[in-house]
């Protein structure tokens, strides 16, 4: 192991030298005690502290336990990256609460969704965003929301605004009150996140504040964090990306996070100059961007000892260009979903650049956070057969299953889901294929689930196909992803017209447009006869087979 790896693990569990249970809030007020001059958040218009964050977090727990919210009351969370986001989570978790996070790409009737789904009790929403107007959106589709008077939300018993014109008046807005003692226990849950399912609906899963903590301090450790490690992003922190990757895992080492509201490669570029960063984030599509970007300018660069692109299928030779064009000898991938927290495998700093573009890395090494029996890894695996559900020989390829202590609790109000996800033991079926090489690196062979990421969003055919079903002109659906050198995977659709249908495709998109979020959209539009659809022997259609027509009709498109 490179020395430097090794000081820079050893200064971490130095710090921490027993694992010790605690809830997020908590870790804050620990790690600013010894960081409380640092910066945490940055922006170029503001910067935040630790002991910033540390204050406006009290002061939003007490104004949430005046409004009435405790110990696991659900508060959505509709913000982009905006500096208060931050103190907003901790001080939900001082005040005991459950931060709900919204994906701000949703369109009105996505969030109204979330809001039923969850059992809101607040709703905290930006105003607007880009050309979106949140606030009147909501005042439009859920009439009474702010005063908790709202017909389809029972459970909602305020709302409020957060205006990026006038931040100042937020917090005054706030009643004050006192936040609770001891109000939250460290498997309680800390946050619900929505991911799409295979039943077409998103499910809520919770993760509690040990599951997140324990994923932070993995983070730093497997990738040897440089005290004051600076990332730079415009990855959401509604995303676990974001969050833990991002937000928390920088924490353990007094670090601080550069977030840009919306992904743009020369902003992002600019602030990494500007603010000295030295962790770059992003999924494949923005990560190539920003090389493209950075071949067309010059940008001093040289604060940057670190990339980490994830969470989407990645060609091959994006992994040298980063090498060659950001000049970083660190550079990471990695696996995990929402089920498990966050990453639960990856490469690490020094791996050869083989195997950052052939694997996802090992399982990531914890240290006190991570299983003794394991040597300190975050989790064990196994595979079975995705069939059959019967195990496989260590190294076989199969539907890989993982159980440690970053496994989530679950759906919420979803049992029977939940009992799907789990298997006896503990261990949870990730939908994933692959195996583990001889050398303990992970190989992805495939998804044994439908679902698909475009731009690094999860997509799930089903609710595409229940959605475009209900169009007056379309009989039959059927969504399937597809390979897509920019965005990783992208949709293509096989659409059956009604018998007097006459929709095309400028018709349905211009139909779908106001009900989905662009990352939903699919590239392709093809129709098809009912009669042509490919079908087994008892007459249930071959996705399989649609997507070797799709790949074989990109291919004639491209002659």
């Amino acid at each position: 192991m490179n020395d430097s790896i090794a000081v820079r693990r050893q200064a971490m569990a130095d710090r921490h030298p027993a694992w010790t249970e605690m809830t997020l809030d908590a870790y804050l007020t620990r790690i600013q005690a010894d960081f409380a001059a640092r910066p945490l958040v940055i922006t170029d218009a503001q910067t935040l502290t630790y002991g910033d964050v540390e204050a406006q977090a009290t002061r939003i727990a007490g104004g949430l336990s005046a409004l009435g919210v405790g110990h696991g009351d659900r508060v959505g969370l509709l913000m982009a990256n905006y500096p208060i986001t931050v103190p907003l989570l901790f001080g939900i978790w001082r005040a005991g609460a459950v931060a709900v996070a919204i994906n701000t790409l949703y369109g009105i009737a996505e969030v109204d969704y979330v809001l039923r789904e969850s059992g809101c009790s607040l709703l905290i929403s930006m105003a607007a965003f880009g050309s979106r107007r949140f606030d009147r959106d909501l005042d439009a589709q859920l009439p009474g929301w702010r005063e908790g008077r709202c017909a389809v939300l029972p459970e909602l018993k305020a709302g409020f605004i957060y205006d990026d014109a006038e931040p100042s008046l937020f917090l005054a807005a706030l009643p004050h009150g006192t936040a609770p003692a001891n109000p939250a226990q460290p498997h309680d849950p800390a946050v619900i996140m929505f991911t799409s399912g295979t039943t077409g609906s998103p499910k809520g899963v919770m993760q509690t504040h040990d599951n997140l903590l324990r994923a932070a301090y993995a983070g730093a450790y497997h990738q040897a964090f440089a005290d004051g490690r600076r990332a730079v992003f415009s990855l959401p922190l509604y995303h676990g990306f974001g969050l833990v990757v991002g937000l928390l895992s920088g924490m353990v080492v007094g670090g601080s996070i550069v977030p840009l509201l919306r992904f743009d490669p020369h902003a992002l570029l600019t602030a990494t100059e500007r603010h000295r960063a030295t962790y770059l984030m992003g999924v494949p599509t923005m990560t190539i961007a920003m090389m493209e970007q950075a071949k067309q300018q010059s940008y001093d660069l040289s604060s940057l000892t670190a990339v980490h692109s994830a969470a989407a299928p990645t060609p091959s030779w994006v992994w040298r260009d980063i090498q060659q064009t950001f000049g970083c000898q660190e550079i990471f991938t990695s696996y995990g979903q929402t089920e498990v927290t966050a990453t639960i495998v990856c490469t690490q700093p020094g791996d050869p650049i083989d195997v950052v573009a052939e694997t996802q890395g090992c399982i990531v090494m914890a240290g006190v956070a991570g299983l003794p029996e394991q040597d300190g890894r975050i989790c064990e695996f196994k595979t079975i057969d995705p069939e059959t559900g019967a195990d496989l020989p260590h190294g076989a390829s199969g539907e890989l299953c993982t159980r440690g202590p970053m496994n989530s609790l679950g759906y919420f109000r979803r049992p029977e889901e939940t009992a799907k996800l789990f298997l006896p033991g503990g261990w949870i079926r990730t939908g994933d294929l692959g195996q583990f090489r001889p050398d303990g690196n992970l190989f992805l062979t495939g998804r044994s689930k439908e679902l698909y990421k475009s731009r690094g969003e999860l997509v799930s055919p089903k609710e595409l196909e229940q959605l475009v079903t209900t169009h007056p002109a379309v009989a039959q659906a059927f969504f399937i992803g597809m390979p897509d050198d920019r965005w990783g995977e992208t949709g293509c659709a096989w659409i059956v017209r009604t018998e007097d249908g006459a929709v095309d495709e400028k018709d349905l998109r211009d139909w779908l447009a106001p009900k989905l979020a662009g990352y939903k959209m699919p590239r392709d539009i093809w129709f098809i006869a009912e009669s042509d659809l490919p079908k087994t022997g008892t007459g249930k259609v071959q996705k399989n087979i649609l997507k070797e027509m799709a790949l074989a009709m990109v291919a004639a498109q491209a002659e």
